[in-house]
C-alpha cells in the first residue's frame, strides 16, 4: 500500500497510529488507494466537529438585554409613516 500510494512504509505507519506529524497529502493518498477519498470532507465540516460546536456553544452569551428606551425610540421612529 506504501508503494502505490506514494509514502514510505514509515510514513504509513504513522498514518496507521494516526500521527498528527503526517501531511494531509499523505493521508488523502491512503484514503484514495482505500476507495474512501470522499470521507475526507467530513473531516473538514463543522456540522460533524461536536467538540468545537460545544466550545462556540459555552461562548454565547446567555441573555441578551437591550437598552429598554433606545430600542423604542428606534421602532417608533421606524413604524411612522
Amino acid at each position: 500500500m506504501a508503494d502505490r500510494a506514494l509514502i514510505t512504509r514509515m510514513t504509513l505507519y504513522k498514518i496507521e497510529r494516526g500521527d498528527a506529524t503526517v501531511s494531509i497529502a499523505a493521508y488523502a493518498n491512503v484514503l484514495f488507494i482505500l476507495g474512501v477519498i470522499d470521507r475526507l470532507s467530513e473531516i473538514a465540516d463543522p456540522k460533524f466537529d461536536e467538540v468545537g460546536i460545544s466550545l462556540e456553544e459555552e461562548q454565547l452569551p446567555k441573555r441578551i438585554r437591550f437598552k429598554s428606551s433606545l430600542l423604542n425610540r428606534k421602532r417608533t421612529f421606524e413604524n411612522k409613516p
